[in-house]
């Protein structure tokens, strides 16, 4: 893997392009008739690439569960798209959870997201509701008591900032694998070593299911710079420099995260990834853009959808 890295230019940016390449989308559900139309745009601009799955994220404490079964159904019904639901351990007794997942199940939604969820802002740390599940260990193991769902897990490559220890925090996803999960998709990163470093560090521990990439197309950098803040993902010092001066001009801010995220991805392959999880925030033109990089494209003869101006 370190070779990898050393030969970045030679196999990463130089080699033809991957034809073997597969990703995902994750989407949040719209609060407004606008930014609905924003999703609908992304959703019918990254259809024809086919991906492995989109998932829909859920709200703190289930505040978008409505939004979420509602974008979740309409992607199910008008598109050929495999919908994944996100859900959560905060806010709700085992009966809800159980409820809310039962109906994913009975509109033909099969693959759910679990996480344990944050708490709602303001609210303080992270407490387990006293009738829910504690952790999204419990939930895996509460989901499969339901149905035979395909579940995808978290995973932090720079270790999660509420865990003891990197030990610790390896010694969660465990847990959650060996309830039922068959995946895991990490929290966004930039440094491409330190998921390599995450990688090794879970197979020796026994983690043998898929670890895919959470990869995130940087459009606003100050509101990565408060993302990173939450979740522990560390920011290097290069990433700033190449934004730095572009506050007010997104065009140039776009081709910048489009070439980051596209050597980022170039760089994971040539250690052997072949799967990337992308974090659209409801945007197409970038994703589609590092898709054709990655040689993910509409199939041969499909027109390209047109591309639907970014807002």
């Amino acid at each position: 893997m370190n070779k990898a890295l050393e030969n970045f230019t030679e196999r990463a940016i130089t080699a033809p392009l991957p034809r073997d390449v597969t990703v995902s989308f994750e989407f949040f559900p719209p609060k407004t008739e606008k930014m609905e139309r924003i999703l609908w745009d992304s959703v019918q601009r990254l259809a024809p690439v086919a991906p492995a799955f989109v998932s829909v994220t859920y709200g703190a404490g289930g505040s978008t569960r409505e939004r979420t079964h509602a974008t979740l159904t309409r992607i199910l019904a008008e598109t050929s798209l495999k919908p994944a639901a996100h859900l959560t351990c905060v806010g709700a007794t085992v009966g809800e959870v159980d409820a809310v997942a039962g109906r994913y199940w009975e509109v033909g939604i099969r693959h759910i997201v679990a996480l344990r969820g944050d708490a709602p802002e303001g609210s303080g740390p992270y407490r387990p509701h006293p009738g829910g599940y504690a952790y999204a260990a419990d939930l895996v193991a509460g989901l499969k008591k339901i149905a035979d769902f395909e579940i995808s897990v978290a995973a932090y490559p720079e270790t999660h900032p509420e865990a003891a220890s990197p030990e610790a925090d390896l010694d969660n996803l465990k847990r959650k694998i060996d309830a039922g999960a068959c995946r895991a998709i990490t929290q966004f990163f930039f440094d491409a070593g330190a998921y390599l470093r995450f990688l090794d560090r879970a197979r020796a521990a026994g983690i043998t299911v898929p670890i895919e990439p959470g990869i995130l197309p940087v459009t606003n950098y100050r509101r990565v710079v408060e993302f990173s803040a939450t979740c522990g993902a560390s920011l290097p010092p290069w990433m700033g420099e190449l934004f730095e001066g572009l506050d007010d001009d997104p065009a140039t801010r776009r081709l910048v995260a489009a070439t980051v995220a596209a050597e980022q991805c170039r760089v994971l392959y040539a250690a052997g990834v072949r799967h990337f999880h992308f974090y659209t925030l409801n945007r197409a033109g970038l994703v589609y853009a590092i898709c054709h990089i990655l040689g993910v494209r509409p199939k041969e003869g499909a027109a390209p959808p047109a591309p639907a101006a970014e807002r």
